[in-house]
């Protein structure tokens, strides 16, 4: 039998994303598995697979499915739980050794955003897979941006082409009252984007990373992001996600941004990260 039709599909919510079942990822995922992946993820946008006790280097290879994994300019952090990867491996936690975070962005909420928008080109795809989570708050948001496009008023439909806007880094920071505004590095991007794979047009911006419109005017310009972040935020577009231990989840940077909630700071957080791009793109960039 072929392993491909051992996999089932759940919806994780009407709005987007789907529960994968019936794959170990520490074996190999055969071509038929990985098609049906690769045609969940572009149909869903998100994907989770539970009960996964794997390795970083299983994870890189499960991401290296939707194109290639990023070698992070970031050094691996000395977590004594994990066996080591070259492959780009990166820590998101709160946990302390020798007074200094094992990983990047620790404590707090942290704003909608899309990873590698900075970027002239920003990454397909992120996957994380939890290792430790606190018994409350840190949950994951993840916002459709094809389906808020989708009930945008045709008029403002219309306003929005050929509209660009400046996307800057700021994950240091977490708030949007922080972001750096007339940055002088800076990614543009059109302000809506079209998926190579779907054809679905999604909206491309964020409450952290998009920092202006171009051609427009400084208030008008914040007006209408404000607007259309709310927007994009609004309840009837998000997926919550409440993690586990041994959860893996993948999302697709080009029709999604995710967000993190608040979480008490004296309770431990770890999960790892790699990022994917698209085939034929610089390892060189942030």
């Amino acid at each position: 039998m072929d392993k491909a039709q051992n996999i089932a599909i759940e919806p994780l919510s009407k709005v987007l994303g789907a529960r994968i079942v019936g794959l170990d990822l520490r074996l190999p995922v055969d071509d038929s598995s990985g098609d049906v992946l690769r045609e969940a993820f572009s149909y869903y946008s998100v994907l989770c697979l539970s009960d996964q006790e794997i390795e970083a280097d299983h994870q890189a290879d499960f991401a290296s499915l939707f194109g290639k994994v990023d070698r992070s300019p970031h050094r691996p952090t000395d977590n004594p739980n994990e066996r080591q990867s070259t492959r780009g491996v990166m820590y998101v936690s709160n946990i302390k050794r020798d007074g200094k975070h094992i990983g990047v962005l620790p404590d707090g909420e942290m704003h909608f955003h899309s990873d590698g928008s900075h970027r002239e080109n920003p990454y397909r795809a992120t996957s994380l897979y939890a290792i430790k989570v606190p018994n409350s708050g840190g949950q994951t948001m993840f916002s459709n941006l094809a389906a808020a496009y989708d009930h945008l008023e045709e008029e403002t439909k219309k306003r929005l082409e050929g509209l660009t806007a400046n996307h800057v880094f700021n994950y240091n920071k977490t708030r949007r009252e922080d972001i750096p505004k007339n940055a002088e590095a800076y990614a543009e991007h059109p302000l809506v984007r079209t998926h190579p794979i779907t054809g679905r047009k999604s909206l491309y911006l964020s409450r952290l990373m998009t920092a202006r419109i171009n051609g427009l005017e400084e208030k008008e310009s914040e007006e209408l992001l404000l607007d259309l972040l709310d927007h994009c935020e609004s309840p009837e577009f998000v997926y919550t996600h409440e993690w586990v231990p041994g959860d893996l989840i993948i999302w697709d940077n080009r029709s999604v941004n995710h967000a993190r909630k608040d979480f008490p700071r004296e309770q431990e957080r770890l999960l790892r990260r790699f990022t994917v791009s698209e085939p034929g793109t610089s390892d060189d960039e942030v």
